[in-house]
């Protein structure tokens, strides 16, 4: 007999992943107790799109819909060529008969996790939430797992999931290798509050150029249209602080949505925001070992070309949930049930997070112009056959590889 079954499980971090793990564990009875070092929810929001197997989820949970009023869809999403214009666009209304949301949905996550968190609160009475409640250290013994936090308490629990992100400490104290690399530019982040829609941008997309590529989408704002997100690289050697200097940032977008005929009203792009982040592609050598587990960015980082962090995280949560109600109601061994989790969730990460993302973003710098027009003939021909349209979109949208890890044994 395990020396805390009946203890609650352990999660630490309390972003979309983590309270997407306690909320899907809370609904089932479980009881959870989510540990977050901050004092409140994250308002940083990178992650803002969400693919229709996790909006699948959401609905499982209970908050799609007002996900769904609060958010943007975006059924359509593009691909251009910074010199040459629109290259291809791609609709995934012909999924419409393999998933109820054929669309990307965009709302920032935090007020995603603020959606979560208000769910918790409303339905799942076997979860408790605490903020300000920092975890420096993790372990194992025989029958059950441990954390210890900043104030010197130690808690001991069934099991231990580190949703915490890349720094994750529930990782470093398992021992467990984060393999993979770091992009040597980093990522900035220009929130306008200006309207690319009457210029002919759907709500997402991306824009080719071995320079100056970027992708853009639209989110909600404080009211219509919203605001538009553009992301784009900025150089190794040009210092974080030059690169958000206002008026290179003006530069730059002009050098982007100039060139594409987007001029800014009285000379100026209005900007809501900036930010720069650098970028990793990290996949954690195990998601479990032991008692202790990985879920989220701190099982894996990409970079954000196609969306595909965030929604792994989700699907992560969703997996591993199942897994562990299983455990804990009918009493069957968590070694088998948490090794088949890291055979399902590693390997997808790998296949269709990490592959895809880096193979979106060596498509939009691509360099060799007998190599670029290659590339836009073949998604112009993608775009226009709708079987072969149909196939990619299963691809990109996650459908296909959410279903394969599924059936893994």
């Amino acid at each position: 007999m395990d020396d805390h079954a009946t203890d609650p499980i352990i999660i630490v971090g309390a972003g979309p992943t983590g309270l997407t793990l306690a909320l899907s564990l809370g609904l089932a009875g479980v009881p959870v107790l989510l540990l977050e070092a901050e004092p409140g929810l994250h308002e940083e929001s990178r992650g803002a799109a969400y693919h229709p197997p996790t909006l699948e989820i959401f609905a499982r949970l209970g908050i799609v819909d007002e996900m769904r009023r609060l958010g943007i869809a975006a059924p359509i999403w593009q691909i251009w060529d910074l010199v040459d214009g629109l290259v291809a666009a791609f609709d995934l209304g012909l999924l419409a008969d393999r998933t109820p949301f054929p669309y990307r949905l965009h709302l920032e996550q935090g007020r995603l996790a603020r959606l979560l968190l208000d769910r918790i609160v409303a339905a799942a009475p076997s979860v408790t939430v605490r903020f300000g409640a920092a975890v420096v250290d993790a372990g194992q013994a025989e029958g059950h797992a441990w954390v210890a936090l900043a104030g010197g308490d130690r808690i001991a629990a069934p099991f231990v999931i580190g949703c915490e992100g890349a720094r994750s400490v529930v990782r470093q104290s398992a021992g467990i290798e984060f393999e993979g690399f770091t992009w040597p530019e980093r990522f900035l982040v220009s929130v306008l509050a200006l309207d690319l829609a009457p210029h002919g941008f759907a709500n997402a997309g991306y824009i080719a150029d071995p320079e100056r590529w970027a992708a853009f989408f639209h989110l909600p704002g404080d009211g219509p249209p919203g605001v538009w997100r553009v992301v784009y690289p900025v150089p190794a050697a040009v210092e974080d602080g030059d690169a958000l200097d206002p008026a290179a940032v003006q530069a730059s977008l002009r050098g982007i949505l100039g060139t594409m005929g987007v001029a800014p009203p009285g000379g100026v792009y209005p900007l809501a925001a900036t930010s720069i982040y650098r970028v990793h592609q990290r996949v954690a050598t195990r998601f479990a070992q032991g008692r202790l587990i990985l879920a989220g960015d701190a099982a894996h980082l990409n970079n954000p070309l196609g969306g595909f962090g965030l929604n792994g995280g989700v699907q992560d949560a969703a997996s591993l949930a199942e897994k562990l109600v299983q455990i804990l109601r009918d009493r069957s061994p968590h070694g088998p049930l948490l090794d088949r989790y890291d055979r399902q969730r590693r390997p997808f990460n790998i296949k269709a997070v990490q592959a895809l993302s880096i193979r979106n973003k060596r498509l939009l710098e691509e360099s060799d112009p007998a190599v670029r027009r290659e590339r836009q003939e073949e998604l112009r021909a993608t775009a226009a056959d709708p079987m072969r349209a149909r196939a990619y979109l299963l691809n990109t949208s996650m459908i296909n590889a959410v279903e394969e890890a599924a059936a893994v044994a």
